[in-house]
């Protein structure tokens, strides 16, 4: 195979290969390699301090950590000339390192293959587009971009066509089949939406994506942020998960057209998601990591009178204000947001789902209801429970779900547990213009 890939380089002109992986919050993270030295990078690996990466566990004083290279992700950089990208893998002391998310991912898909079973996720990313003012904050690129529901607009969509275009050529050019972009329901927020692939190939993409959507909203000026809640009173970016699971023939095990509900969902359908149900509040600090992330997963709605964001723990039939939506013979797991680390998440949502089907869990009845319009009585009444409404909550639930924990991997968990308690405390401490404002002559 590294003959092939020697070829691949030669033919495309490839001067450098970035021997790319993610650290614990899913930010890429890379080296440049002369295209001569690939061999290297896939037997032995790109060498780095471990310490200098969030989340590797290491110590000033500990052993590199070496990102091995994937041949089956080799690819170029479209807005890169000259440059190819390889996904690698985490090696510590010349084994699987099990602070690495791709590892840890990988773990869970080997527990699928071993039922014959590959996970299947389409993923829906959504961004907003900003440029920076002379005093370095930001506003939209599109001026005109105002209306109160702006949501599949076509001068919306329009006016930013250079960079969706630029875009969705950069990532056709690497295989991506993208079918559809639409302006979002905030101002200046797009969705693209490509073809769904195996959980693997899923994470690895979208973290292309992060990386060709930032760098080229670079290249034109603009600011491309995956950020959860950028405006306070707009619509997140949420980034919405479709599963399903086939076997070796390809047919989809979720699927079972003599449902009596007419969801078109299987038993094993229907104890995947009571696993994602059950975990949820667990699930619920890995797919939405970040302190400004609880600005979006609340009860109640944006300004253009539409919200999709989850804040209930329930599903229901094409019910887009439940934490999960059935669509007719899959799954759509609606928690994660933009920010979220794509291996961890899909690690999670492997093993949550697998417990829920070995444990047979029952998700209760669906709720085909406007759960936003829902009393906290009605609410509690129905046995519906709330997501965790903030950072804190979400790492007290994760550090408390001990099952799901043991199941992903004790060691990756507890660092992400650490470093997302000091984020929430950090934030906790800190001083807002907001408290200022009407605090600071009220007494």
């Amino acid at each position: 195979m590294i003959t092939t890939a020697e070829k691949f380089l030669s033919d495309n002109k490839i001067n450098f290969v970035l021997a790319q992986f993610v650290d614990i919050h899913g930010v890429a993270k890379t080296k440049s390699v002369p295209s001569a030295n690939l061999a290297d990078v896939v037997t032995n690996g790109a060498g780095f301090a471990g310490f200098a990466i969030n989340g590797l566990g290491m110590e000033p004083h500990g052993p590199d950590f070496m990102a091995r290279g994937d041949l089956d992700t080799l690819s170029i950089v479209p807005w890169q000339p000259g440059y190819a990208r390889i996904v690698c893998d985490g090696y510590v002391n010349d084994q699987p390192y099990a602070y690495d998310s791709r590892v840890v991912l990988k773990r869970q898909v080997e527990m699928l293959r071993q039922r014959q079973w590959t996970l299947n996720t389409g993923l829906e990313p959504e961004f907003s587009l900003f440029s920076r003012t002379d005093d370095q904050s930001v506003t939209l690129v599109d001026k005109s971009d105002t209306l109160d529901k702006p949501c599949y607009d076509y001068k919306g969509l329009s006016r930013s066509r250079k960079y969706l275009e630029t875009l969705v050529g950069a990532l056709q050019e690497v295989d991506f089949d993208v079918y559809q972009i639409d302006h979002e329901d905030a101002n200046g927020q797009f969705e693209i939406n490509y073809t769904y692939s195996d959980a693997l190939t899923s994470a690895d993409r979208f973290t292309f994506v992060r990386m060709a959507a930032g760098e080229i909203a670079h290249d034109m000026d603009m600011v491309c942020s995956f950020m959860p809640k950028p405006i306070a009173d707009r619509a997140g970016n949420g980034m919405h998960f479709h599963l399903s699971i086939t076997d070796p023939q390809g047919n989809n095990l979720f699927c079972d057209e003599n449902d009596p509900s007419g969801m078109g969902l299987s038993t094993m359908a229907y104890h995947f998601m009571a696993g994602l149900l059950h975990h949820a509040k667990a699930l619920c600090a890995l797919s939405a990591p970040t302190v400004n992330s609880y600005k979006r997963l609340v009860v109640g709605g944006s300004a253009s009178g539409a919200t999709w964001a989850p804040a209930y723990i329930c599903y229901g039939d094409n019910n887009r204000s439940a934490m999960v939506r059935i669509v007719y013979g899959r799954l759509e797991y609606r928690l994660p947001d933009s920010s979220c680390n794509p291996y961890l998440v899909h690690a999670a949502i492997i093993a949550a789902g697998l417990d829920g089907i070995d444990r047979k869990l029952d998700p209760g009845a669906a709720q085909n209801i406007n759960l936003y319009s829902l009393s906290s009585e009605q609410r509690i009444a129905a046995g519906i429970d709330l997501l965790p409404q903030n950072l804190g909550e979400a790492v007290d639930a994760l550090e408390a779900d001990t099952q799901l924990i043991g199941l992903i991997g004790e060691e990756i968990c507890g660092e992400f547990i650490k470093l997302k308690r000091d984020e929430w405390i950090e934030y906790c401490r800190y001083v807002t213009e907001w408290e200022r404002k009407r605090y600071l002559e009220l007494f």
